[in-house]
């Protein structure tokens, strides 16, 4: 059940109370129903609007949340109220015959059977919950300040980064219904861990069964909180809350001002790369905590909750980040520079293994995120790239430019400082103009041309021009099996063509994505043996490729052609200079003397 009181505005407004308070329960948690009941006093007249919203910040898709919501009625002294539902998230309540300082009760439930960073879960086992997914919003009374108390089973306990309210039981209060929404909540019998950080508190609640070994990731995340903190000068919060979600194969993240929302596959902490891959998501989600959190675009700094909000400057917002989010743990002493070019060299080879980036530019990416990246089609990979990935490729180079034009003495620290300053600390919203304002700023040079190519445009990223005064160079694979252009993955027992490149062999031919692959020259193949029976073959070779396409029998010719690359490495130059190598370490830090 969620209560809420809220104060009307007008000539007695200074009388009434200023809070609005809610209370949640989940009486029957196997069913996935979240009660919901809103109580307003002294309520608006003649109309009560209510508007549930459609997306939440971070996560830049519509996704209907109202969707999830039955059951909805208001009543005031136990008398039906007229309702009418005026679109997919609005509802307006008839106030009109009631007085002003009645108590209207509205009452719905919430469907919660969706395990993610940004939906509500609810079960047996615990309640998870965002604001965005569960409470409605009323116009006008945003800025309110907001009571929160969750009625749970007697065994649960509650984790969240809002403050409680004194001698109210299992109640906490948010600042307004941003905050609310930026809050998510953990209730259930979850392990939590405290621990503390630069003088300030923080915790950690696990939900899930796993392999991790909690007092070495504890000391992990010590090590990347400080180094983010003495990038920007220390820490914007008074408490903050890390909330971890085991699964099986899970991945992902959601940002927030106050904690984080972070979901990963159980026994993803004993292998080392993979324990790695973990610790890069924490980086990268609390370094949000600044940098989109705080240091926001301009069409971010006052949300709208009802549709999108676009902007062309996500690959700063979540690229910038996530070229942080690998070297914060190198900063961090976590690996070394070694480990650190590998994890590099894997997203460099997922950006150029991405046909996309020919086809959409990177503010383009940005800007239609709403529609794109949250939807993959099978023609994803051929018309678009993620404004994470070559936000984080644009990144980097941009660090190695202004690092090798000032030595090491500049870098794009400087600009997440500047940034943090002129615009993160009061929240104030940046343009794009702004953005290339400061980079250029640091760099000390105008980058007009560098923004036209491979921000706006469609050029090439020059990979090694960048790498070269680092000592560095971009190496591709000779890889041996010629061209074929398909992915396949095994699916129940099938052998699932997942993508097809664009102006491939395979698509010339004919195949099609969502094809079941049989056999090449009348050979039975799969996903795993692909590639190996692939090198019995010379480019031009024409070969049998038999699928089902549709339910029907077909085989296509399909003529292969040169092998491309399909992993790519930084490497060493051969005989680095003096310069090359000051630079390497100027930028990796000790850890990279070790690599010559």
């Amino acid at each position: 059940m969620t209560e809420l009181i809220a104060p009307c505005t007008g000539a007695n407004s200074k009388d009434l109370t200023s809070i609005i308070r809610y209370s949640v329960a989940m009486p029957q948690p196997q069913t996935h129903l979240y009660e919901v009941t809103l109580q307003i006093k002294n309520c608006p007249s003649p109309i009560l609007d209510l508007k549930f919203p459609v997306w939440t910040p971070g996560s830049y898709l519509v996704r209907e949340y109202s969707k999830n919501l039955q059951d909805f009625t208001a009543f005031s002294d136990d008398k039906p109220l007229e309702v009418c539902k005026i679109s997919k998230n609005h509802w307006q309540v008839n106030t009109k015959e009631i007085s002003n300082v009645s108590l209207v009760t509205i009452t719905y439930r919430i469907f919660a059977n969706e395990l993610s960073v940004r939906t509500n879960h609810l079960d047996a086992t615990h309640a998870y919950f965002n604001g965005a997914a569960l409470f409605f919003r009323i116009p006008n009374y945003d800025k309110q300040p907001i009571d929160i108390t969750i009625k749970a089973p007697s065994e649960w306990h509650i984790t969240t980064a809002l403050p409680p309210v004194p001698e109210k039981i299992n109640t906490f209060r948010a600042a307004d219904f941003d905050t609310l929404v930026d809050s998510p909540f953990e209730i259930g019998v979850h392990e939590v861990y405290n621990f503390e950080v630069l003088g300030k508190p923080h915790e950690l609640a696990i939900w899930g069964k796993g392999n991790y070994q909690v007092e070495r990731m504890i000391t992990d995340i010590k090590r990347i909180i400080e180094v983010e903190a003495e990038l920007f000068g220390g820490l914007p919060y008074s408490r903050y809350v890390f909330l971890l979600h085991l699964f099986a194969q899970a991945f992902g993240g959601l940002e927030h001002k106050d904690s984080c929302s972070l979901i990963y596959q159980r026994f993803g902490f004993r292998d080392q790369d993979k324990y790695e891959r973990f610790l890069q998501l924490v980086a990268h989600e609390f370094f949000h905590l600044w940098n989109v959190k705080r240091i926001r675009p301009k069409a971010l700094e006052v949300f709208n909750y009802d549709a999108e909000n676009y902007t062309p400057s996500l690959w700063f917002c979540e690229g910038t980040t996530s070229y942080y989010d690998l070297l914060i743990p190198l900063r961090a002493g976590i690996y070394d520079a070694k480990s650190y070019l590998s994890h590099l060299s894997q997203e460099i080879t997922r950006y150029q293994n991405t046909p996309g980036r020919k086809v959409q530019p990177l503010s383009e990416s940005s800007f239609d995120a709403w529609i794109k990246l949250y939807r993959p089609d099978a023609n994803s990979g051929n018309s678009q790239i993620s404004y994470y990935l070559k936000g984080e490729m644009v990144s980097l180079l941009l660090d190695l430019m202004i690092r090798a034009r000032h030595r090491n003495q500049n870098s794009f620290d400087n600009v997440l400082v500047k940034m943090w300053k002129q615009f993160g600390k009061q929240e104030i919203g940046f343009t794009p103009e702004h953005l290339q304002s400061v980079i250029e700023s640091v760099a000390g040079t105008d980058l007009s041309d560098f923004f036209k190519c491979y921000i706006d445009g469609l050029e090439d990223l020059p990979f090694d021009n960048f790498l070269e005064p680092f000592g560095l160079l971009l190496v591709g694979d000779n890889n041996e099996e010629p061209y074929l252009g398909v992915r396949v993955s095994t699916e129940n027992g099938r052998e699932i063509i997942k993508f097809v490149e664009a102006g491939s062999p395979a698509q010339i031919a004919g195949i099609d994505a969502g094809d079941e692959l049989l056999a090449i020259d009348s050979i039975k193949i799969g996903a795993c043996g692909l590639a190996e029976h692939l090198k019995d073959y010379q480019p031009n070779d024409s070969v049998q490729v038999t699928v089902f396409h549709q339910d029907q029998l077909y085989t296509h010719t399909v003529t292969l052609s040169s092998p491309i690359p399909t992993k790519y490495q930084l490497k060493l130059v051969d005989k680095p200079t003096s310069t090359q190598k000051d630079n390497l370490i100027g930028w990796l830090g000790a850890s990279a003397k070790n690599m010559w």
